[in-house]
């Protein structure tokens, strides 16, 4: 190698360590803003096993770089504190013990505050760390999984924050954006051929496990959606009789319907013979244009039978993705969260983020309102168990 080589590798090598810096306080500090309009008392509250408290994750994502990069690669590494990595391990078995998943909002210690203090302790280490060293391919990795296990954190804290802020009689208001003003679209139909595609990330930049190896997947011909399900379509289904109408449902979600009591979707209200919904802007009356949003996978599929059509499955969504606008609605799809064929899980702790999921839960496809900038791609899998509703989620239907 020319002195000259050398030179344009080291710039080449400190650009790349600039912009991952810069890509790290990015998103780090985009958590913080994110919780600015949150008081003290917002931070703790846990009223669901599966919605963690805002203090928990601005903790969780912290102890990600801690565990998983800082003990690691900081030989003289002195931990923050020595019990936040049982109080912040979220389901990590290779890692250790940690507290309940449904008692995180039981925790009135640390306090916001020391969680604060706890990020900036972290974030000085990583600055010092990526500073003092070429990165290794898997320190690079290592850190771009957290950054984006992060961003799965912040389109969360919409997510909890809103069904903690539901249960309160207050009906309090986060922001005055109510992030359920999305219009449904355009009527129409996109025809799909008969044959073989390709399925899963194929590019160089960040992709999880789960979206991988790329394989074909054959299809017969079929339609999808311009399109996503409307609220006033919804409503149309709930004045038909949708929730009394056994023929509608599978098995497993009349009997969940029947012991939850449910009878609309999650956060609607009747108010003075109008539907109205809790937003994070407050109560709103529900715009019948707009697209559905928090419905479960139970409750698409039973909207679908109602009219005569079917979900997508992952495949055929994938398939037809770059022909319709997606993106502001996590869309439930067909199909079961499996491995594709081939697919190999990572040893140790990361590992555990995808594998062990794959198992009676349902893939759903796109991104939503909340979701984070730059975290996006078609080849996303999201997965949920079929009778959550709290994320932004919504129907694309197929025939």
């Amino acid at each position: 190698m020319t002195q000259i080589d050398f030179i344009l590798l080291l710039r080449i090598i400190n650009l790349k360590i600039m912009n991952l810096m810069d890509k790290y306080l990015e998103i780090r500090n985009y958590s913080i803003d994110i919780c600015k309009p949150l008081k003290t008392e917002d931070y703790i509250p846990q009223p669901a096993f599966f919605g963690s408290p805002p203090k928990w994750n601005l903790g969780h994502t912290t102890w990600f770089f801690e565990e998983m990069i800082l003990k690691k690669y900081v030989k003289s590494y002195k931990v923050f504190h020595p019990k936040y990595s049982f109080l912040f391990n979220s389901y990590y078995n290779t890692i250790g013990e940690r507290v309940a998943r449904d008692g995180r909002g039981d925790l009135s210690r640390p306090t916001v505050d020391e969680v604060y203090e706890y990020r900036k302790y972290v974030d000085s280490e990583m600055s010092k760390l990526l500073s003092a060293i070429e990165p290794t391919e898997e320190l690079l990795f290592l850190v771009e999984l957290g950054l984006n296990h992060e961003q799965q954190h912040q389109e969360l804290f919409f997510s909890d924050l809103k069904y903690a802020f539901s249960i309160n009689p207050l009906l309090p208001a986060y922001s005055n954006k109510a992030f359920c003003e999305t219009p449904a679209g355009n009527d129409g139909w996109i025809e799909i051929s008969e044959g073989t595609y390709p399925i899963g990330y194929s590019g160089n930049d960040f992709s999880y496990d789960n979206e991988t190896p790329v394989h074909q997947v054959f299809l017969k011909e079929f339609q999808i959606s311009r399109k996503l399900v409307s609220n006033g379509e919804f409503i149309e289904f709930i004045e038909s009789g949708g929730y009394e109408n056994d023929k509608y449902w599978h098995d497993d979600a009349w009997i969940w319907l029947k012991k939850e009591k449910i009878s609309k979707p999650m956060y609607w209200h009747k108010v003075d013979g109008s539907w109205h919904q809790y937003t994070l802007a407050g109560l709103k009356k529900i715009s019948p244009n707009n697209a559905l949003c928090h419905i479960s996978y139970y409750e698409a599929f039973a909207f679908a039978q109602f009219k005569n059509l079917r979900l997508p499955t992952e495949f055929e969504w994938e398939a037809a993705a770059d022909q319709f606008n997606w993106g502001d609605r996590w869309e439930w799809t067909e199909s079961a969260y499996l491995p594709y064929p081939g697919y190999q899980k990572a040893e140790g702790a990361v590992g555990e983020y995808n594998g062990k999921f794959m198992v009676n839960q349902k893939v759903l496809r796109g991104a939503s309102v909340t979701t984070s900038p730059n975290h996006s791609r078609k080849t996303y899998r999201n997965f949920f168990h079929p009778q959550m509703g709290w994320q932004f989620n919504g129907i694309r239907l197929a025939k």
